[in-house]
């Protein structure tokens, strides 16, 4: 674990793909804590900016940076796509595969491989290869997977997009967790419900711009702008 602060700052950032703005220009600053959803209609931009924030997606122009240095920053980082990658291995080594890449002991792999298979309700498929899992149990491999090394900051790009009822509570209730043992969470979301569920803060993105942000009770109370107040009435904006 790396100490000190997990500010995140956003200045000009922009994205272009075929000479085509995706994001930006962008003037963003994350704070050290919370649990921030981005919302925003399809093609907003959401998953560009987390990709940015997480050091994946190249800049165009601009910059991205961490209040830590680049390796410490991403070190402490973790991210789980809305469609779940399984290594073609055992649920037990899809767990224990991030404890391996940091050198973890083997006695502490074990120990926490067990307390999260618990966790996800998977204990008695350890040995099931994870490709075989249904798409819930997937999805909840894949967070487990990316909590289990305990992060500083969670990256999550619509988790239960394609889940039904139950396996989104579960994830829920995994998340809510995670938040309040410290976890900074930033997560996109078309699920306005889960929005006011769980988030701390929210961010707007319209055309890959922020439009509108703020604590959450604030952003639903008392809407910055017409477009956000259309949004959250479940209307389409453009």
């Amino acid at each position: 674990m790396v100490s000190g602060p997990m500010i995140a700052t956003l200045k000009e950032a922009v994205v272009r793909r075929r000479g085509r703005i995706i994001l930006g220009p962008v003037d963003l600053t994350l704070p050290g804590e919370g649990f921030t959803l981005v919302l925003g209609p399809n093609g907003a931009g959401k998953t560009t900016l987390l990709k940015v924030l997480h050091g994946v997606e190249r800049l165009s122009e601009g910059s991205a940076t961490w209040s830590l240095p680049g390796p410490e920053a991403q070190a402490a980082q973790a991210y789980v796509f809305q469609t779940p990658i399984m290594l073609r291995r055992s649920v037990a080594q899809n767990l224990a595969y991030p404890l391996e890449l940091v050198r973890t002991p083997r006695a502490e792999i074990e120990t926490r491989v067990v307390e999260w298979a618990a966790r996800i309700g998977l204990s008695d498929a350890l040995d099931r290869p994870a490709p075989r899992l249904s798409g819930g149990e997937k999805q909840k491999l894949a967070l487990a997977r990316a909590l289990i090394r305990r992060p500083r900051v969670l990256f999550l790009d619509e988790p239960c997009a394609n889940l039904d009822g139950r396996s989104t509570r579960e994830i829920e209730a995994l998340l809510h967790a995670a938040h309040t043992s410290g976890t900074r969470i930033i997560m996109t979301t078309h699920n306005l419900g889960q929005a006011r569920r769980l988030a701390t803060d929210l961010i707007l993105l319209l055309n890959g711009k922020v439009h509108d942000q703020g604590p959450a009770p604030v952003f639903y109370a008392q809407p910055n702008t017409p477009e956000t107040k259309a949004f959250l009435q479940g209307d389409i904006v453009e």
